[in-house]
This record gives structure tokens, C-alpha cells and sequence, in this order.
């Protein structure tokens, strides 16, 4: 493997956030809500499937998942936080690992489902992430996917206005004088990145459910039903998809044995009619 610069204590350099349990509870109710409405749409159970949680920090998300599946891994590159989710969160249907989500230590097809959420800015290499996600899942599995946009205005994890959009070189510059970080780890994708990097999967589009229907997905802390917000958003991502600051997607794995050419949900994503 090659040579790779990983960001390790996340959980102490972020700690507000991670250790926040109502902040990462809610986080975890969106998620299960969103793999639950597809996982019954395809005649599945969650609690007869196995999840891995990749990127699970303290563990707060996990924890809930093990309530709703039959079996949970979650797996994280930061050993404080793996330790500390052992001792808080760990059962015997629900346990942690440290390990690289680059190179998972598990056979081909372990997994019914993964979650892999606002994770792949933060590894070395998303291509080796995804691939890894995909060898793992079964054929027919899925993945719970939500990426961070890069063209945004104020980027996420430290605040700053264009951070994610400014070369990296001067990204790393911008985030010194700002006094957030010595370097700026993450790497976002546009639309454009995301769709090429998810390319092997079927690509179910949530991120315009979860703004018609912010109840159902649990999502009324971001947008209130009825709102101005809501409404705005529902009209922007009709026009401009590719401005969204959060895409939230269901990938599956083909069970065809055919990945070169996987179907797409969503004319917004794939760029033509859907494909049924």
C-alpha cells in the first residue's frame, strides 16, 4: 500500500462533537430512518441484517444501530475513541475495532448493509474506501452514504468561508492563519467526484425525501416542515442540483455480477432520464 498521511485524533481535535451524544443521536435517527425506508422497500429486515459502521468515532451511532440490526460493527483509525466506544457502547450484538477502513479486515461479502457517513473527506484515498465498501457488502447489499459537497460556502468542520473550494496548497495556508488547524486534512468532492467515485454502485437519491418529508427522516432539526428553508431548497435543488451541501444516497451493490454499468435512481445524478 502506498505511502498515506492519515488524520488521527479526530475525536480529541473535534471533541465538542464527537462526545456529544444528543448531537450524534440525532445524526444516527437520520440515518436509520432513511436505510429502514429502503431496506422495507426492498422486502429486507433490519434486524435480521449485519451493519458495519465505518468511521464511528465514540461511538454514539453505533450503539443506535445495534437497537435496530441484528449485528453491528463499528470500526474507526482512532484507538482513544475505539476504547472509549468499547467500554460506553459495547454488547454482544454491538462491537468496535480499530482498524483502516482503506484495507478492512473482513471477507468478501461479510456485510448486509454499511454506513459510511461524512467519511470519505477525512481518508487518504475515498477510491480505496469505496472499493473496500463495495467488496465487503453482499451482492444486493447497501451502503449508507452522506457526502459533504466541496462547492460550499462556509466549509463544515472548521468554519471558514471557501475552504473546501481554494487549492489545498492554499487551503493549508488559510486554516493556519485562521488558527484552526497546522494543515487542512480533508478533501471534499464536488458532484461531479462523487458520482465517479460511487460509479460500481446503484445510486438511491434521499437528499429530496429527506426535504419533502423532514419528519419521516428525522430531520426537522435542519429543516422545519412548511419553512421558508424547506421550500427554498426543494426549488434550488430542482434547478441545481450540484449546489446541494449534503447528498444523502443509498448505494447498492449489484447482485448481477455486472458493475461496469450500475443503475441510477436519479436523473440528477446520473445526467438522463432515470433508469428503472
Amino acid at each position: 500500500m502506498a505511502e498515506y498521511v492519515y488524520q488521527h485524533g479526530f475525536s480529541e481535535t473535534h471533541r465538542e462533537a464527537m462526545y456529544d451524544a444528543e448531537r450524534r443521536g440525532r445524526k444516527a435517527r437520520k440515518a436509520l430512518a432513511v436505510m429502514t425506508d429502503f431496506l422495507i422497500g426492498t422486502g429486507k429486515t433490519p434486524t435480521e441484517l449485519t451493519l458495519l459502521d465505518i468511521g464511528r468515532s465514540t461511538g454514539f451511532p453505533t450503539r443506535a444501530y445495534g437497537e435496530t440490526f441484528a449485528r453491528v460493527t463499528g470500526i474507526d483509525i482512532d484507538k482513544d475513541a475505539v476504547d472509549h466506544a468499547t467500554e460506553t457502547h459495547g454488547s454482544a450484538d454491538v462491537e468496535f475495532l480499530c482498524g483502516d477502513s482503506m484495507a478492512l479486515k473482513f471477507d468478501e461479502g461479510s456485510f448486509d448493509c454499511v454506513t459510511c457517513t461524512h467519511i470519505y473527506e477525512h481518508v487518504p484515498d475515498s477510491r480505496r474506501l469505496l472499493a473496500e465498501i463495495h467488496r465487503v457488502l453482499r451482492p444486493g447489499g447497501c451502503c449508507y452514504f452522506a457526502a459533504g459537497n466541496r462547492i460550499k460556502f462556509i466549509e463544515a468542520h472548521y468554519g471558514l468561508p471557501l475552504l473546501s473550494i481554494v487549492p489545498k496548497r492554499f487551503a493549508h495556508i488559510y486554516v493556519r492563519l485562521a488558527g484552526k488547524a497546522g494543515r487542512y486534512y480533508e478533501t471534499h468532492l464536488s458532484l461531479w467526484g462523487l458520482r465517479k467515485l460511487v460509479r460500481n454502485f446503484e445510486v438511491h437519491d434521499y437528499t429530496r425525501k429527506v426535504i419533502a418529508d423532514p419528519v419521516k427522516y428525522h430531520a426537522t432539526d435542519m429543516i422545519r416542515p412548511g419553512s421558508l428553508k424547506q421550500k427554498l431548497s426543494a426549488s434550488i435543488l430542482a434547478v441545481a442540483y450540484w449546489s446541494c451541501p449534503t447528498y444523502i444516497w443509498i448505494l447498492r451493490k449489484p447482485d448481477t455480477g455486472n458493475t461496469k454499468s450500475p443503475l441510477v435512481r436519479d436523473a440528477t445524478l446520473s445526467g438522463h432520464r432515470a433508469v428503472e
